[in-house]
């Protein structure tokens, strides 16, 4: 059963060349399209939907493209042309290669043509100091190498630099600088080298780089691309007028000359219907309606990239095309299939298959092609597909034309589904996804369902949409509805569900942009409220691993544990630091919460041996914490931190609670009693007059005392409402343009907490006076991506760090 209680804490906190269309108004920072999990994840990051490539949530271009063509004319409603390159001179994911390299500073014309370096040192590349990517060790400050290499011919155009560094670099070609930077990056970047016949020679030439580390880790490799240029087709933009954010859909409005075409990419993503939710296939529906009165004839061609299934473009794929269940499907996948091979942040899924399917009894037809232009040319020129059912190479196109015959209104829609086969290890066992964890069914099953079962699922998503923008509304507003649209899917996707070889519901997070830690209790935390009001045993399924890590015996510390390592590799704790308040804290005051929503603690009473300690814990270390790892430490740890000792009482009589609904009322006496207690003493340690402190007994601080929320939310009323009133109007006058800064040591902000700040109010208009900041935030950042949770509140620009940025579950 729904608490009315949760209601107001809904959780938005669930991370070119075109012709002119009209203007589009931000509606987010960045549109979902296709989401499901961390890997299958695919948005446009610019308003209007063929302005720009679509992208993997990283930022990594992903491509669908879409093409309407009205009696002969070609329309692009979808996407633009991702540029893809040719290698000229191999980098190490191309092909391995050697280069000569020195520590020790040479003399100054170490980067010209004629220098020699005999005496150099030999190595493969690429150089660094991570022994699983690096061929040659590079630990030192500085490095200095040179790369020869034979041209045959110097007039090529359109020529890259193709560069991945760690730190700062300058690089030379033939003796002339050709690029600086001050800075890293974490993957290949490509910079167009300007006038490149009058810097390459015929027959010898170098490459000479150095690369100089200022923090953290050290990394070099390098080439040559020529950007592959195609013939173009003749083709206009067609007019965007408008799109529709919903919490499942996104809906395009098109007009392609005499007709009108409505595009619709539905992620059913169900959060009462497990095996709806798991199931890894999202629809694109295409409606065209006539706007002239008149009948015509009407194609669509639709490209999928096989980027969809590599981490970079340079992998090799494997396309064919079959039939099942009735449908026509292309399936593409990497010829070598790394299952699971790789953890990390700024990932893309490399093995499992892409499918792109399409029912029978459409006047359809599929095909693979070397590129999109090869495609969209057959669809310009009207050409039969040759008859290839498959096909070996890199960055293929996916081609699938829906002939729509020549009509008034016509509608038809495609499917696109991933299996990845295997979904995540834990504890040593690799699973399969959730759909198929009995290893019972297979992904053409799954198309089958979604194909058969459209119309239902449709209906299903138009009620879900209705459910989140009308319950958000009432409780907060319409901005507050409107930002827990933009976050449904993208909180969703920012999890996999799996079921754990003892039979329990692991609904796992993956920390995006920040060090891609798998199941972060930190992050189930702030993503909670939506699973609660939803679908509680999801919640449960963010716990149970940690459940699982101290109860097995694996995790040995009186402490809750951070995370259960790196994503998708769920084997133990990466992070190199503990958070022993924080975590124990969350994981109590969760568990309270969930058998606050159910009615019940059988949850707890499953884990009562672990909460207790945990509690303990609490109680003997949180009330005025030591310097310690908390989940808001961006501007460094904090000793006496007084809304972490906060957490530790919400902890400690969230346990008292449990106790409670359990009848151990012996329990509930002593632990409430404590709570009780600590009260007084924290409003005496922490205040400032008008406002309490960041740490106690430091004067002039000031901090969101945001975990206060469950004191309300949870009926507890141990505080005095006297301490969230203070705090509220303190900071209502502490705002900036773009929200509620974390406290006051910088202008920066985590808007998740900024909605549990909003949640302590206690009238509408002040929940409003803070949600209004962010939802203008994320209606004007500059910074085009998925939904951000730190920002700055002066410029809505979004955090960065050495992880490029730190935006966490919500990306």
């Amino acid at each position: 059963m729904i608490r009315n209680y949760f209601k107001p804490f809904i959780s938005f906190l669930f991370t070119l060349s075109f012709l002119a269309t009209n203007a589009q108004k931000q509606q987010a920072p960045a549109y979902p399209l296709i989401t499901h999990d961390p890997y299958f994840s695919i948005w446009s990051f610019t308003d209007a939907l063929n302005e720009s490539p679509t992208k993997h949530w990283t930022g990594t271009d992903q491509s669908l493209t879409g093409y309407a063509k009205v009696d002969g004319k070609i329309y692009r409603f979808l996407g633009s042309e991702s540029k893809s390159y040719d290698v000229l001179l191999p980098a190490s994911e191309d092909k391995s290669y050697r280069v000569k390299y020195t520590e020790t500073a040479p003399s100054d014309d170490w980067y010209q043509t004629s220098f020699n370096d005999s005496k150099w040192k030999g190595g493969i590349a690429p150089l660094g100091d991570d022994k699983s990517l690096a061929k040659t060790e590079w630990k030192s400050e500085d490095l200095w190498v040179r790369r020869e290499f034979t041209m045959l011919d110097n007039k090529t155009q359109d020529v890259y630099l193709k560069l991945n560094h760690d730190d700062n670099v300058t690089v030379y070609l033939n003796g002339k600088e050709i690029y600086q930077k001050d800075g890293w990056v974490h993957k290949y970047i490509f910079i167009p080298i300007k006038n490149p016949s009058t810097v390459l020679q015929k027959g010898k030439n170098i490459l000479a780089v150095h690369v100089r580390n200022t923090a953290g880790g050290r990394h070099l490799d390098f080439g040559l691309a020529k950007e592959r240029r195609v013939m173009p087709t003749s083709v206009s933009n067609a007019l965007q007028k408008g799109v529709q954010f919903k919490a499942t859909q996104t809906i395009y409005d098109f007009t392609c000359g005499p007709v009108d075409l409505k595009v619709t990419f539905t992620s059913p993503l169900i959060l009462k219907d497990l095996d709806l939710l798991a199931r890894p296939v999202s629809y694109i529906t295409f409606d065209a309606n006539s706007n002239s009165g008149k009948a015509h004839n009407v194609e669509i061609l639709f490209n999928t990239s096989s980027n969809l299934a590599v981490n970079t473009p340079a992998q090799e794929v494997i396309a064919n095309k079959y039939a099942a269940k009735g449908m026509s499907i292309l399936k593409a996948g990497t010829t070598s299939q790394p299952v699971l091979a790789k953890k990390g942040d700024d990932l893309r899924i490399d093995w499992g298959y892409i499918h792109v399917a399409v029912p029978q009894s459409t006047n359809a037809s599929q095909f693979i092609a070397n590129s999109e232009a090869v495609a969209l040319t057959a669809f310009a020129k009207a050409r039969v597909a040759p008859a290839i059912n498959k096909v070996t190479g890199k960055q293929l196109s996916l081609a699938t034309i829906v002939n729509l015959g020549k009509t008034k209104q016509a509608s038809s829609r495609i499917l696109l589904g991933y299996d990845d086969i295997w979904s995540i290890q834990y504890f040593g066992k690799n699973l399969r996804p959730w759909w198929n964890k009995d290893n019972n069914s297979n992904i053409e099953d799954q198309l089958d369902k979604a194909n058969t079962g459209y119309a239902s699922v449709m209906q299903q998503c138009k009620q879900v949409d209705e459910t989140i923008y009308n319950d958000a509304l009432n409780a907060g507003g319409e901005a507050y509805a409107k930002l827990c649209e933009i976050a449904y899917r993208q909180v969703i996707a920012a999890h996999k569900l799996v079921q754990s070889p003892q039979g329990d519901l692991l609904w796992l997070s993956k920390e995006n942009f920040s060090n891609g830690c798998i199941n972060t209790v930190d992050l189930t935390y702030p993503s909670a409220p939506l699973f609660l009001v939803y679908n509680p045993d999801l919640e449960k399924g963010m716990m149970n691993g940690i459940f699982y890590y101290s109860e097995s015996g694996k995790w040995k510390k009186p402490f809750a544990a951070h995370d259960l390592g790196t994503y998708p590799l769920a084997n133990a704790q990466v992070y190199g630091e503990d958070m022993p308040v924080e975590e124990s804290g969350n994981m109590v005051i969760l568990a309270a919460a969930i058998a606050h929503v159910e009615g019940n603690a059988k949850y707890a009473e499953k884990h009562w041996k672990t909460l207790t300690t945990w509690t303990d814990y609490l109680v003997k270390e949180g009330f005025d914490p030591a310097n310690q790892l908390c989940t808001d430490d961006f501007a460094g740890h904090l000793a006496r931190n007084a809304n972490l000792s906060m957490k530790a009482i919400m902890g400690i009589e969230s346990y008292a609670s449990m106790a409670k609904m359990l009848g151990k009322n012996d329990v509930y006496e002593k632990y409430h009693n404590i709570a009780v207690k600590m009260v007084p003493e924290w409003m005496k340690l922490a205040d400032d007059g008008d406002h309490y402190t960041l740490a106690f007994e430091k004067k002039g601080t000031w901090s969101q005392k945001y975990n206060l929320v469950w004191d309300k939310v949870l009926k507890f009323n141990i505080f005095p409402s006297s301490v969230s009133e203070k705090e509220i109007d303190f900071y209502l006058n502490k705002q900036n343009k773009y929200g509620l800064p974390l406290d006051s040591r910088k202008t920066y902000t985590k808007s998740d907490w900024i909605v549990w700040t909003a949640t302590m109010a206690n009238d509408l208009k002040d929940f409003k006076a803070f949600i209004e900041p962010i939802y203008k935030f994320a209606t004007e950042t500059p910074d085009r991506a998925p939904l951000g949770d730190w920002h700055e509140t002066t410029n809505g620009k979004k955090k960065v760090s050495k992880q490029e940025a730190c935006w966490e579950v919500i990306g």
